[in-house]
């Protein structure tokens, strides 16, 4: 059977992928300081005897885009959004440090700041300890404060913020971490816009246009394996003296 049933049997699966990856992007459209996914599709010949005549369709995942989001302020006190290229430390579920753009916090029943998807935030120090029957509150350059109902405002830690020189690799979980696994230190120039949120940078206009893009080039890829699997019948045919 000629190669090209193959060839479009990669390039049909590579577009099958792509499909995956905008989707995603699509459905985290609305989620805070969500980074998209970014996919390239890179051309390998098929090597062998004679002229490379034929290449194979391989979809790679160089990593996210690390565009900013578009920032809406909310007015809640512990909402914050990272500025630059600044990431917020946090405690991922196998206990490891990962940084995330997700500026929605609260205080668990613990006492401890946390995201709205109960991961802990971490400060400079460990986590972050907030007193009881105290209003919490932060500062552009990551302290967190209490203030008591006397009206006494405690430092009470200062969230631990980094901005890695290289890019970040995506986890399964979501969270972000050095590509060696490393922590990375702390960077006393970060700062976040408090009573604000960074929303998601996918563009939901390109995403859908390139969905759509995706699904023709997936009809083109399915009508050239009917087309090798009709070529190789005839061919068939007329090897075996059939009309």
């Amino acid at each position: 059977m000629d190669r090209m049933i193959y060839l479009s049997m990669a390039g049909a699966k590579m577009n099958m992928q792509r499909q995956d990856v905008l989707s995603n992007n699509l459905a985290n459209v609305t989620t805070t300081g969500f980074r998209a996914e970014l996919q390239a599709i890179r051309a390998v010949p098929v090597r062998g005897d004679g002229a490379s005549t034929r290449v194979y369709a391989l979809e790679t995942t160089v990593g996210y885009d690390d565009t900013a989001g578009p920032v809406a302020f909310t007015g809640r006190d512990l909402d914050v959004a990272m500025t630059g290229k600044s990431w917020m430390a946090v405690q991922g579920l196998d206990g490891t440090e990962a940084y995330t753009r997700f500026g929605a916090l609260a205080v668990n029943q613990e006492g401890n700041l946390v995201t709205q998807g109960g991961l802990t935030v971490l400060g400079d120090g460990g986590p972050i300890s907030v007193p009881a029957e105290t209003a919490p509150s932060i500062a552009p350059d990551g302290t967190v404060s209490a203030k008591a109902r006397n009206g006494r405002v405690t430092q009470i830690g200062k969230i631990k913020m980094v901005t890695p020189e290289d890019k970040l690799v995506r986890g399964e979980d979501g969270l972000f971490r050095a590509a060696d696994g490393a922590e990375l230190p702390l960077d006393a120039t970060a700062r976040l816009q408090d009573g604000a949120l960074e929303g998601s940078n996918v563009n939901p206009i390109e995403t859908m246009v390139s969905m759509i893009a995706a699904a023709r080039q997936f009809e083109t890829q399915m009508k050239m394996m009917q087309t090798a699997e009709q070529d190789d019948k005839a061919a068939s045919q007329l090897l075996s003296g059939g009309a």
